[in-house]
């Protein structure tokens, strides 16, 4: 079993794959679009992932404001979060994605990437932080219930 995680943007959604035992979370790839609201590629392209790579579930960023508040994104992501399931049956989990743009910027700047290089990587950084905080909480549960 595998969990995808996503971060889900206005032109493009970061890719982010589980190891089998669920402890590590790698960046697959970011799938760009176009137009905002032409999702029927982006959702195919999220479906073959999701059978090439044995994913039994996927988490998905929700990008809540900084107070907790939910705007314009939030609903935007939920109708996302809607169509995944509807199209590959799967429960799709939403995750609070706060700062993760952010952690995966200062991950780059530290790496040494270069500033114009970085827009390239930030989406698929940004889902691997999603998937792996969603992967601790995991296994922060199972330790929490033995």
């Amino acid at each position: 079993m595998r969990i995808m995680g996503l971060d889900y943007g206005s032109k493009t959604v970061g890719v982010a794959i589980s190891d089998q035992l669920l402890l590590t979370a790698q960046g697959k790839e970011i799938i760009r679009r176009e137009r905002q609201n032409k999702l029927r590629q982006t959702l195919a392209r999220i479906e073959t992932l999701i059978v090439e790579n044995d994913v039994e579930k996927v988490v998905l960023g929700c990008p809540k404001n900084m107070d907790g508040s939910e705007g314009d994104r939030v609903e935007k992501t939920k109708e996302f979060q809607e169509m995944i399931e509807r199209r590959t049956g799967l429960e799709v989990v939403l995750w609070d994605e706060r700062l993760t743009t952010v952690a995966a910027d200062r991950y780059m700047m530290e790496a040494g990437i270069r500033r114009e290089n970085r827009k390239q990587y930030v989406d698929e950084i940004a889902a691997v932080f999603i998937l792996q905080g969603y992967l601790d909480y995991l296994r922060n549960q199972k330790k929490q219930s033995q």
